[in-house]
């Protein structure tokens, strides 16, 4: 359980999960005091040229990212759309482990979670389940 970033108020599962993603995407490298480690490189990457490797690259660094810091969510497709107005959306697939985190890997359905994340070119991110 935590405090939801937006509102204040309690959140658990699977919105805990989307708002945990938000934070490793949207954390820079090396901006956290005590775990220099903790975040992505995808902010960083908000103002590269959209070609194939920097895409990739986006890619890499999104998968390394949810697969170090968050066990709960086990991704199995991502996909990647810009729009003429520089806004950028990951759409993020995959299976909720609610209590990965614990050891347990059992999956909570068969049903598969979408998340999808968007910026502009002012690093102003929004993410919805």
């Amino acid at each position: 359980m935590d405090l939801d970033h937006h509102t204040g108020a309690s959140v658990d599962g699977w919105a805990h999960v989307v708002q945990s993603i938000e934070t490793i995407l949207v954390t820079r490298l090396n901006t956290r005091v005590f775990m220099r480690q903790f975040g992505s490189g995808v902010p960083a990457m908000v103002d590269m040229p959209m070609n194939d490797a920097n895409i990739m690259a986006l890619y890499v660094s999104v998968a390394e990212a949810i697969d170090r810091w968050e066990p709960r969510f086990e991704m199995t497709d991502v996909t990647f759309s810009a729009g003429a107005d520089g806004v950028m959306t990951l759409q993020l697939k995959g299976n909720h482990l609610p209590n990965a985190h614990l050891g347990d890997v059992t999956v909570v359905n068969d049903e598969t979670q979408v998340i999808r994340v968007q910026a502009t070119r002012v690093d102003n991110w929004s993410v919805a389940a």
